[in-house]
């Protein structure tokens, strides 16, 4: 992030048009805001990384530096979590935006204007609205949430159209009014800087509009009479966010060994849970943040007959952003915190080319995991204090019990595995899985597979047994059978399927066996008549060698 900014002169080359050279953004210290000198360090990510030496920068500003506005000299700074530094900054900088007068008009470069009758260059241009968080999910999806109730600010300017023979009567701004998917949600006399304190009541996709209605009165002298022209034209501005009104699923479970277990959903990007009343244990998403200015509003344009001057503003917005970082999600504390047993969400491409060029940050490169919801088991979870934080400053989750209750039992499993029928080449084994507090068998194959089963309250089982690298379920006796040839020991582990989704649910076991055909009396007759068929040559080959040594050494004698 670069905190210090030379001094650049820009001259616009266009008919009309000149520039002006400005300390924009401000170097960090140099304004007049409640943010000190490390917050303001902080703030503007888009800018180019000097990374300018002490001497340099000592000998440039002459002054020197803190050790952050080194740092963000060098670097952008990012954030463990929505840091309220860009909703002061811009609610301090929106008071030096000020309007034109009858005769210009001032707006950004992105402005959408309107002309009329006597009416020129009108608009009606969203400066900010906070708290939000613009959240970069892939390379072509970046999501503008905003909190459910927060304050949107506005810039509405315009001037008049006059003639050598025309004089202004009256003009002015009648109203202005910020609209939610077309309903009209908050109404303000006229100001050419309107501030809207808003709460909607519903989450998802929205369209707010800023508008105005602006009028103008002109006297027009046609020699021998006089002729009055009225105007008046609405202008407005469409804002695409989303209304980040996080709600999140929770189901609880106790371990028979007294840890707990929780699983949250929630559909919208999260910032992490916090799981125990003094907030040591707790677990942080995928999500951190920087922040910077709306490139939009770097330059106002000076508007009048006479032409136009554009010039550097001095009034820029600041927005929070996340991006999915390499580092989460991992559970604090990281030793002995809680385990993350399972992650669900959707896999999406890297948010890198959605980012500004000038932004260094720790993006993730490749294919990450947008999560919407994590199974965690901890031995130190408060119910009471579980609390669900948003990417969105100020925003916790509303905790909402699903249907048919949130409490799931967990109970122990008992796998056992005996040879079943065995032979001199191969053994059969016989698998069972049973419910460890009452001994019921623990099916796992799907009921719905057998055509004895009806579809009216059969339930299906998620998990598997593994065993000589092959998965086997259990039937309606909690058994499965195998047949292997390799001596050995073999070893059966009960996978069970997500606790989440069944009641009772089981944590798993293991069982061994071991096979070789010398443990049974059919092995060992086996094994002698083996030896005896293989032995048969040797003996033969033997007796014969002592034959012709005795017929050599007789042939000797002779």
């Amino acid at each position: 992030m670069v905190a210090v900014l030379a001094l650049v002169t820009v001259t616009l080359a266009f008919a009309g048009v000149t520039a002006v050279s400005a300390d924009s953004p401000p170097r960090p210290g140099t304004d007049d805001s409640d943010l000190d000198v490390n917050e303001t360090a902080t703030l503007w990510s888009k800018e180019s990384n000097e990374c300018l030496s002490d001497t340099e920068y000592e000998e440039r500003y002459d002054e020197q530096r803190t050790a952050m506005q080194e740092l963000g000299n060098c670097t952008d700074i990012t954030f463990k979590e929505p840091p309220d530094t860009a909703e002061r900054w811009t609610a301090y900088d929106y008071e030096s935006l000020e309007g034109g007068n009858a005769e210009t008009s001032i707006y950004p470069t992105h402005a959408e204007l309107t002309d009329s009758v006597l009416i020129v260059d009108a608009h009606a241009t969203t400066f900010s609205i906070q708290p939000s968080t613009r959240t970069h999910l892939d390379a072509n999806e970046t999501v503008h949430y905003i909190a459910p109730e927060g304050e949107l600010r506005g810039f509405v300017d315009y001037r008049v159209r006059l003639d050598s023979n025309s004089s202004i009567q009256d003009h002015g701004i009648d109203e202005v009014r910020l609209l939610h998917d077309g309903d009209v949600v908050e109404t303000t006399g006229g100001t050419q800087t309107p501030t809207f304190e808003y709460a909607l009541d519903r989450g998802g996709p929205a369209t707010l509009t800023l508008e105005a209605d602006i009028n103008a009165r002109v006297e027009r002298d046609r020699g021998n009479e006089t002729e009055v022209i009225t105007d008046q034209v609405t202008v407005s501005q469409d804002l695409d966010v989303e209304v980040y009104d996080l709600r999140a699923s929770i189901y609880h479970a106790s371990y028979p060994n007294g840890d707990s277990g929780v699983a949250i959903y929630q559909t919208q990007p999260w910032h992490g849970y916090t799981l125990s009343d003094d907030g040591e244990a707790n677990v942080r998403g995928v999500w951190r943040y920087y922040t910077a200015r709306d490139t939009n509003w770097d330059d106002l344009i000076h508007s009048s007959r006479d032409g136009q001057e554009t010039i550097q503003s001095h009034a820029l917005p600041v927005y929070v952003h996340a991006y999915p970082s390499e580092l989460g999600p991992r559970s604090e504390p990281i030793r002995d915190g809680p385990d993350i047993l399972e992650v669900w969400g959707t896999e999406s491409s890297s948010p890198e080319l959605s980012i500004h060029e000038n932004v260094d940050i720790d993006v993730v490169s490749e294919t990450y995991t947008r999560s919407s919801g994590l199974a965690l088991r901890y031995d130190g979870i408060d119910r009471d204090a579980i609390r669900v934080d948003g990417i969105v400053r100020g925003v916790s989750a509303e905790i909402i019990e699903p249907d048919g209750g949130s409490e799931r039992e967990i109970r122990g499993s008992d796998l056992s595995v005996e040879i079943i029928e065995s032979n001199a080449t191969a053994v059969t084994l016989q698998i069972e899985l049973r419910d460890a507090e009452t001994g019921a068998p623990i099916m796992l194959e799907s009921p719905f597979d057998d055509p004895r089963f009806s579809l009216i309250g059969a339930t299906s089982r998620e998990g598997y047994i593994t065993i000589d690298d092959q998965q086997v379920q259990t039937n309606t006796a909690g058994t499965a059978e195998i047949t292997v040839h390799q001596p050995g020991i073999y070893t059966a582990e009960y996978h069970p399927g997500s606790w989440r989704s069944h009641n009772p649910a089981y944590i798993g076991d293991t069982a061994t066996e071991t096979w070789h055909p010398l443990a049974t009396p059919t092995g060992w007759f086996t094994l002698l008549v083996d030896l005896i068929r293989y032995a048969i040559p040797f003996a033969v080959a033997l007796y014969a060698a002592k034959r012709i040594g005795s017929f050599l050494k007789m042939r000797d004698t002779l």
